[in-house]
């Protein structure tokens, strides 16, 4: 385990981990399966719609992956934990910001994301 006092921040290394950046494939993958059930499945339906589940289920594996990447590689000591603790917030940041995009915009009025 690195200590912090160890850590050489004047260092060329220090900032030339690039790991983190691999979740952004998860911000880019995490909206598309529900973009894809919306446009197959018909919203007249009152009940559960098994194509619109799945959806849900793959979207949650998203997210739960891009939470869990960082934290594999803190572990694995290929970041550190500082680095790891400003990703995960970056996650709830950006992953707040979809979810708050869908709602505003998910329902099926005059005010709709799908019209553009």
């Amino acid at each position: 385990m690195k200590s912090w006092k160890s850590i050489n921040f004047s260092s060329p290394f220090f900032f030339s981990q690039y790991w983190p950046l691999f979740v952004l494939f998860f911000y880019i993958l995490s909206p598309i399966p529900y973009c894809i059930a919306r446009r197959l499945v018909d919203d007249t339906d009152a009940t559960s719609n098994a194509c619109k589940e799945l959806a849900i289920f793959l979207t949650t594996g998203i997210v739960v992956s891009a939470f869990g990447l960082p934290i594999v590689f803190a572990r694995a000591e290929l970041i550190y934990w500082g680095a790891c603790a400003l990703v995960l917030t970056g996650n709830t940041v950006i992953f707040a910001t979809i979810l708050g995009f869908f709602l505003v915009f998910g329902s099926n009025d005059d005010f709709s994301w799908q019209q553009w």
